[in-house]
Formats: structure tokens, sequence, C-alpha cells
């Protein structure tokens, strides 16, 4: 005998039970809320990728073109500055040019200010606010500068591996200045603003002299706090016609 289709008069399958619809429901709200982590997670990366690289090559191409303007500005002008001071000191246009052999070599163009939109540019900035920096051919004070270590050039990224006793040189249109690490502090609060007085007792200094500070946010991808280094002028050698870099630069 066949088996009958019909239940109460009607025919076709029976509704699924309660349980089973819940449990559909579920596991297409969860089907929805991965594919949102999905996208969340594409986006994010996307994000990462723009800040840490994308950044990077837009601030060294700005860089690169604001530095050749500098030494093209440099090769246009003839004769010495009589007090050392470079005849394109204009604030605008960039002072001069960072060394770190120890970070990586290569150059750092140096403006007046230290806001995110100069520094996006992937240079460095000396210290406008909240303490004035002096300028390296001043007779006393501390040349303080700031640049980002991470996106937008990164340029002081590897500061961690500069060592008591390595060498900075700044160069100007007339001059090197050649200064040597004395100290690094590798963690203070963003709010420290000792680390950038003209004498920085915190470094170990009592009397004025001729000082660098570098500063940079740390740790490494974030903005908590400051990794500190301090150098102090060990010499100066003028530029001659062919730019012969000192020899900490060979």
């Amino acid at each position: 005998m066949a088996v009958s289709t019909e239940q109460d008069g009607r025919t076709g399958a029976a509704p699924p039970p309660p349980a089973r619809r819940r449990r559909g429901r579920v596991a297409a709200v969860v089907s929805v809320f991965g594919e949102l982590l999905i996208t969340a997670g594409v986006i994010l990366g996307l994000f990462v990728a723009y800040s840490l690289w994308w950044t990077n090559v837009l601030a060294d191409r700005a860089a690169a073109e604001q530095g050749d303007d500098v030494r093209h500005n440099w090769a246009q002008e003839g004769g010495d500055s009589p007090d050392g001071e470079p005849r394109t000191f204009d604030s605008a246009d960039g002072i001069g040019f960072l060394h770190v052999p120890a970070m990586d070599g290569s150059e750092i163009l140096v403006k007046k200010g230290t806001t995110p939109s100069l520094l996006n540019d992937g240079i460095a900035g000396y210290y406008t606010d909240p303490v004035k920096s002096a300028l390296p051919w001043d007779k006393k004070g501390n040349f303080t500068l700031a640049a980002h270590r991470d996106g937008h050039g990164a340029r002081f990224h590897n500061i961690h591996k500069i060592r008591t006793g390595d060498p900075i040189v700044f160069e100007t249109r007339d001059t090197w200045y050649i200064y040597k690490v004395y100290k690094e502090l590798p963690q203070t609060s963003k709010f420290n603003v000792e680390v950038l007085m003209p004498v920085p007792k915190e470094s170990g200094k009592t009397e004025p002299g001729r000082y660098l500070t570098l500063t940079t946010c740390t740790p490494i991808y974030s903005s908590d706090y400051r990794y500190i280094v301090w150098a102090e002028l060990d010499r100066t050698q003028k530029v001659d016609k062919a730019r012969t870099p000192p020899p900490e630069l060979r």
C-alpha cells in the first residue's frame, strides 16, 4: 500500500521545526558578520599599506624634489658666507641636510618647524615651540630636530641603531658640522620639554655648548613616548668646491 502524503487534508512537506529555523537564522547572521569582518580586514589592510608604504612613496618624492631645489639654489650662488651662516638660509626652502650614518646614511632635508604638514614631506624640522631651537652656526645652544619614525618617509625609523660615539653630520652650503653622540634616551614622556633646553641637563650636561638633539616617536608604530638622542659639536669643516664629505661620511 502506498504511503499517503495527506496530512490533515493538506499535501506537501511538513514545515521545519522551530529549532531548525532558529539555527538557520543564526547561520545567516554569522555568515553576514563573517563577510563584514573580511571587508573590515581588507579596508584595514589597505589603510596600513597606505600609512606605511604609500605615504613613504609620496614623502620620498616630495623630499627629493625639495632637496634638489635647495642644492640647485646653492649651486647658483657664489662666494663664502663671512660669518659661517649659509647664504641660502630660508626656513621656507630648508637650511641644510642631516646625515646619520648609523641610521642608513641617506641625507635628510631640514626645515623650520615641526608641524605634521611639514614633516609629512619626508623631512626633519627644527623646533620653534615649545622651546626655540638654536641653529648649528650659533655660538651656543641646542639644535633640536624632529622627524617621523613610521610612514611619511620615516626619516628617523632607525634611530634606535645610534650609539654613543657615533657621528652625526649637518651639511650647509658652506660648512660641515660634525657632532658626536654622547647620550641616548630610549623612552621619555612626549610632554618632556626639558630634552629641548639650550642646556639639556637630562643628558648630563650642565654648561652651555653646541648641542644637537634628535627626537621621534616610540615605540615603533605608536606615538605614546619619545626617543631622544643627544650629540655635541666636535668640529666643523669648510665645504670645498667638490663638496667632499668629511671622513665620517666616507
